[in-house]
């Protein structure tokens, strides 16, 4: 196993999931704008899953670039509704838009994974969930809104698997670390492997 790799993002619940499993990390934020990829990628007519795998590898890369001899490990989710990208919401209108959309509905979260070294891929990983959301009143949604802080709304997509998002599926089907972003279980198996 490596002495530590570096997480190419901010988000507290990857490094979290890091930490749980035991496998010494950094965090450095890549600070890739992911709209303009987003978009660009949209007008391509990629799918969700591309769109996740392009964004993990960016961000990887983006890091390692500036730190060629460090192992680094990008990550990106997203939810696909019937191949539409749900992107995480910028305000509590949007985020009720998103559940709106979501209300009663089956859809994927994608979250992919990429390694890198001397700016480049070395390995990387997608895995899929399937959530099926329960129908909602649009005030219990509202409620389940005002529940959550705008740290966490804008951090992780509309809902928290670990948290009071939960109560808002009625099937969950998939790894729980693959919700929350970061399938933690292959990186495991990959860094044990790593020579």
């Amino acid at each position: 196993m490596l002495n530590k790799i570096i997480l190419a993002s901010k988000s507290k619940v990857r490094k979290e999931i890091l930490d749980k499993n035991n496998i010494p990390n950094q965090a450095k934020p890549s600070n890739v704008d992911e709209d303009i990829v987003k978009e660009s990628l949209i007008k391509e007519k990629a799918t969700p899953e591309i769109i996740s795998k392009n964004l993990a590898e960016l961000k990887a890369n983006a890091v390692s670039l500036k730190l060629p001899d460090d192992i680094v490990l990008g990550a990106d989710s997203v939810i696909d509704l019937d191949g539409e990208l749900i992107s995480k919401p910028q305000n509590r209108e949007e985020a009720l838009i998103i559940l709106k959309k979501l209300n009663g509905k089956k859809h994927n979260l994608v979250s992919s994974v990429c390694i890198s070294k001397n700016g480049s891929m070395i390995w990387n990983y997608t895995d899929k969930a399937t959530l099926t959301m329960k129908n909602f009143s649009e005030n219990d949604l509202k409620t389940y809104l005002a529940k959550i802080r705008d740290e966490a709304l804008y951090a992780y997509n509309v809902y928290q698997i670990e948290a009071e998002g939960r109560n808002l599926f009625i099937n969950i089907e998939g790894d729980e670390d693959t919700i929350m972003g970061l399938p933690v279980k292959k990186i495991k198996e990959y860094l044990n492997n790593y020579k």
